[in-house]
Protein backbone atom coordinates (compact mmCIF):
# COMPACT_ATOMS: atom_id res chain seq x y z
CA UNK A 1 0.00 0.00 0.00
CA UNK A 2 2.83 2.30 0.97
CA UNK A 3 4.29 1.95 -2.94
CA UNK A 4 1.39 2.60 -4.42
CA UNK A 5 0.81 5.83 -2.35
CA UNK A 6 4.57 6.73 -3.47
CA UNK A 7 3.95 6.02 -7.03
CA UNK A 8 0.62 8.74 -6.44
CA UNK A 9 2.90 11.08 -5.04
CA UNK A 10 5.24 10.91 -7.53
CA UNK A 11 2.96 11.98 -10.43
CA UNK A 12 0.90 14.65 -8.53
CA UNK A 13 0.30 17.55 -10.67
CA UNK A 14 1.05 15.37 -13.38
CA UNK A 15 -1.64 15.40 -16.75
CA UNK A 16 -1.81 13.44 -19.47
CA UNK A 17 -0.81 16.65 -21.67
CA UNK A 18 2.60 15.38 -20.51
CA UNK A 19 2.97 13.60 -23.05
CA UNK A 20 2.14 15.49 -26.11
CA UNK A 21 5.33 17.89 -24.31
CA UNK A 22 7.66 14.68 -24.45
CA UNK A 23 6.35 13.87 -27.62
CA UNK A 24 6.88 17.59 -29.06
CA UNK A 25 10.49 17.75 -27.68
CA UNK A 26 11.21 14.24 -29.16
CA UNK A 27 10.45 15.47 -32.76
CA UNK A 28 12.05 18.78 -32.66
CA UNK A 29 14.55 18.61 -30.17
CA UNK A 30 15.62 21.10 -27.95
CA UNK A 31 19.41 23.51 -28.04
CA UNK A 32 22.01 20.89 -28.11
CA UNK A 33 19.42 17.85 -27.55
CA UNK A 34 18.73 16.70 -31.58
CA UNK A 35 14.88 15.67 -32.29
CA UNK A 36 13.71 12.92 -34.46
CA UNK A 37 13.85 15.11 -37.56
CA UNK A 38 17.49 16.09 -37.39
CA UNK A 39 18.34 12.55 -36.05
CA UNK A 40 16.48 11.20 -38.60
CA UNK A 41 18.06 13.34 -41.45
CA UNK A 42 21.55 13.21 -40.28
CA UNK A 43 20.80 9.16 -40.69
CA UNK A 44 19.48 9.18 -43.84
CA UNK A 45 22.36 11.65 -45.53
CA UNK A 46 24.93 8.96 -43.75
CA UNK A 47 23.19 5.70 -44.81
CA UNK A 48 21.22 7.16 -48.12
CA UNK A 49 18.93 4.51 -47.28
CA UNK A 50 15.43 4.94 -45.39
CA UNK A 51 15.35 1.77 -44.28
CA UNK A 52 18.98 1.57 -43.36
CA UNK A 53 18.40 4.83 -41.41
CA UNK A 54 15.92 3.07 -39.38
CA UNK A 55 18.01 -0.02 -38.38
CA UNK A 56 20.70 2.55 -37.37
CA UNK A 57 18.15 4.52 -35.26
CA UNK A 58 16.35 1.51 -33.60
CA UNK A 59 19.96 0.33 -32.51
CA UNK A 60 21.35 2.89 -30.83
CA UNK A 61 17.69 4.19 -29.26
CA UNK A 62 17.48 0.36 -27.68
CA UNK A 63 21.06 1.12 -26.67
CA UNK A 64 20.70 3.96 -25.37
CA UNK A 65 17.59 2.56 -23.21
CA UNK A 66 19.33 -0.54 -22.03
CA UNK A 67 22.21 2.30 -20.38
CA UNK A 68 22.33 4.36 -17.83
CA UNK A 69 24.25 7.40 -19.70
CA UNK A 70 21.21 8.97 -21.28
CA UNK A 71 19.38 9.31 -18.21
CA UNK A 72 22.38 10.47 -15.97
CA UNK A 73 23.03 13.06 -18.74
CA UNK A 74 19.90 14.14 -19.53
CA UNK A 75 17.05 13.07 -17.17
CA UNK A 76 17.50 15.83 -15.17
CA UNK A 77 16.92 18.02 -18.23
CA UNK A 78 13.60 16.08 -18.73
CA UNK A 79 12.59 15.76 -15.29
CA UNK A 80 12.76 19.27 -14.65
CA UNK A 81 10.39 19.92 -17.81
CA UNK A 82 7.88 17.07 -16.94
CA UNK A 83 7.97 16.89 -13.25
CA UNK A 84 8.56 12.57 -14.15
CA UNK A 85 10.87 10.42 -12.21
CA UNK A 86 14.27 10.75 -14.15
CA UNK A 87 14.34 7.17 -15.87
CA UNK A 88 10.79 7.06 -16.90
CA UNK A 89 11.01 10.79 -18.82
CA UNK A 90 14.29 9.58 -20.20
CA UNK A 91 12.67 6.76 -21.52
CA UNK A 92 9.39 8.02 -22.57
CA UNK A 93 11.49 10.60 -24.72
CA UNK A 94 13.32 8.36 -26.61
CA UNK A 95 10.67 5.76 -27.55
CA UNK A 96 8.69 8.63 -28.45
CA UNK A 97 11.79 9.98 -30.60
CA UNK A 98 12.50 6.84 -31.83
CA UNK A 99 8.86 6.20 -33.27
CA UNK A 100 8.94 9.80 -34.67
CA UNK A 101 12.11 8.88 -36.12
CA UNK A 102 10.61 5.69 -37.92
CA UNK A 103 7.56 7.68 -39.13
CA UNK A 104 9.26 10.70 -40.60
CA UNK A 105 11.76 8.33 -42.57
CA UNK A 106 8.62 6.05 -43.36
CA UNK A 107 7.30 9.30 -45.23
CA UNK A 108 4.60 10.06 -42.42
CA UNK A 109 4.37 14.12 -41.80
CA UNK A 110 5.32 14.47 -38.10
CA UNK A 111 2.77 18.10 -37.88
CA UNK A 112 0.04 16.46 -38.70
CA UNK A 113 -1.96 15.90 -35.41
CA UNK A 114 -3.51 12.49 -36.40
CA UNK A 115 0.12 11.50 -36.90
CA UNK A 116 1.39 12.57 -33.83
CA UNK A 117 -1.73 10.41 -31.74
CA UNK A 118 -0.57 7.40 -33.72
CA UNK A 119 3.01 7.91 -32.33
CA UNK A 120 1.39 8.11 -28.95
CA UNK A 121 -0.61 4.33 -29.82
CA UNK A 122 2.58 3.17 -30.98
CA UNK A 123 4.20 3.85 -27.26
CA UNK A 124 1.71 2.04 -25.49
CA UNK A 125 3.11 -1.41 -27.30
CA UNK A 126 1.13 -3.99 -29.22
CA UNK A 127 -0.31 -5.30 -25.88
CA UNK A 128 -1.37 -2.06 -24.96
CA UNK A 129 -3.28 -1.36 -28.14
CA UNK A 130 -4.65 -4.36 -28.54
CA UNK A 131 -6.04 -4.70 -24.86
CA UNK A 132 -7.74 -1.26 -25.54
CA UNK A 133 -9.58 -1.81 -29.11
CA UNK A 134 -10.53 -5.16 -27.64
CA UNK A 135 -12.11 -2.68 -24.88
CA UNK A 136 -13.31 -0.51 -27.15
CA UNK A 137 -11.31 2.18 -25.68
CA UNK A 138 -9.15 2.86 -29.16
CA UNK A 139 -11.27 2.19 -32.58
CA UNK A 140 -8.47 0.58 -34.36
CA UNK A 141 -4.68 0.57 -34.89
CA UNK A 142 -2.14 3.36 -34.95
CA UNK A 143 -1.94 3.36 -38.97
CA UNK A 144 -5.96 3.74 -39.28
CA UNK A 145 -5.75 6.68 -37.17
CA UNK A 146 -2.70 8.18 -38.70
CA UNK A 147 -4.18 8.22 -42.12
CA UNK A 148 -8.02 8.92 -40.80
CA UNK A 149 -9.66 11.35 -42.88
CA UNK A 150 -9.70 13.78 -39.55
CA UNK A 151 -7.99 14.47 -36.38
CA UNK A 152 -10.15 12.97 -33.46
CA UNK A 153 -9.21 14.83 -30.32
CA UNK A 154 -11.20 12.98 -28.17
CA UNK A 155 -9.29 10.06 -29.21
CA UNK A 156 -5.97 11.64 -28.58
CA UNK A 157 -6.89 12.65 -24.61
CA UNK A 158 -7.63 9.14 -24.49
CA UNK A 159 -4.19 7.58 -25.73
CA UNK A 160 -2.82 9.95 -23.50
CA UNK A 161 -4.74 9.14 -20.40
CA UNK A 162 -3.98 5.28 -21.05
CA UNK A 163 -0.15 5.99 -21.66
CA UNK A 164 -0.51 8.40 -18.16
CA UNK A 165 -1.94 5.52 -16.62
CA UNK A 166 0.76 2.80 -17.63
CA UNK A 167 3.60 5.40 -16.48
CA UNK A 168 1.79 5.18 -12.87
CA UNK A 169 1.65 1.22 -13.11
CA UNK A 170 5.42 1.16 -14.12
CA UNK A 171 6.69 3.89 -11.19
CA UNK A 172 5.04 1.16 -9.10
CA UNK A 173 6.58 -1.70 -10.28
CA UNK A 174 10.06 -0.04 -10.79
CA UNK A 175 9.85 1.06 -6.72
CA UNK A 176 9.10 -2.99 -6.30
CA UNK A 177 11.73 -3.96 -7.85
CA UNK A 178 13.88 -0.99 -6.34
CA UNK A 179 12.91 -2.46 -2.97
CA UNK A 180 13.97 -6.43 -4.22
CA UNK A 181 17.30 -5.48 -5.31
CA UNK A 182 18.65 -3.95 -2.30
CA UNK A 183 17.68 -7.75 -1.29
CA UNK A 184 19.36 -8.95 -4.71
CA UNK A 185 22.21 -7.90 -5.14
CA UNK A 186 23.27 -7.24 -8.69
CA UNK A 187 20.54 -8.01 -10.28
CA UNK A 188 18.21 -4.86 -10.18
CA UNK A 189 19.83 -2.59 -12.51
CA UNK A 190 21.01 -5.01 -14.85
CA UNK A 191 17.30 -6.48 -15.25
CA UNK A 192 15.71 -2.38 -15.45
CA UNK A 193 18.24 -1.96 -17.95
CA UNK A 194 17.39 -5.34 -19.74
CA UNK A 195 13.60 -4.25 -19.28
CA UNK A 196 13.86 -1.13 -20.98
CA UNK A 197 15.94 -2.12 -23.89
CA UNK A 198 13.83 -4.80 -24.35
CA UNK A 199 10.65 -2.46 -24.17
CA UNK A 200 12.11 -0.24 -26.50
CA UNK A 201 13.25 -2.68 -29.28
CA UNK A 202 8.97 -3.84 -29.11
CA UNK A 203 7.77 -0.78 -29.48
CA UNK A 204 10.13 0.07 -32.65
CA UNK A 205 9.23 -3.33 -34.14
CA UNK A 206 5.75 -2.58 -33.79
CA UNK A 207 6.05 1.26 -35.09
CA UNK A 208 7.45 -0.44 -38.19
CA UNK A 209 4.23 -2.50 -38.44
CA UNK A 210 1.85 0.59 -38.29
CA UNK A 211 4.05 3.55 -40.48
CA UNK A 212 4.22 0.83 -43.69
CA UNK A 213 6.44 3.08 -45.85
CA UNK A 214 4.77 5.87 -47.71
CA UNK A 215 7.63 7.09 -49.46
CA UNK A 216 7.25 6.74 -53.61
CA UNK A 217 9.77 3.73 -54.94
CA UNK A 218 12.72 4.85 -57.05
CA UNK A 219 12.83 3.58 -59.83
CA UNK A 220 15.78 1.43 -61.27
CA UNK A 221 18.17 2.67 -63.69
CA UNK A 222 20.11 -0.35 -65.79
CA UNK A 223 23.28 1.38 -67.02
CA UNK A 224 25.02 -0.87 -69.69
CA UNK A 225 28.31 -1.34 -70.07
CA UNK A 226 30.12 0.30 -72.95
CA UNK A 227 31.91 -2.55 -74.49
CA UNK A 228 34.83 0.01 -75.85
CA UNK A 229 36.06 0.73 -72.35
Amino acid sequence: MGTQNQAVALTEGITANVYHEILELAIEGRGKLPGAKHAAKSLLVQRNDAELAISRMVTTHVAMAGGQGFATNWGGFLVALFTIPVNLAAKSFLQARLVAGIAHLRGYELSDPRVRTAILMVMLGPAGNADLISKGVLPSSPLVVATAPVFDARLDRQVSKALLDRALNQITGKRFGAWMAKRIPLVGGGVGAAVDGWSTRSIALHAMEEFPSRRPKLARTVVEADPSQ
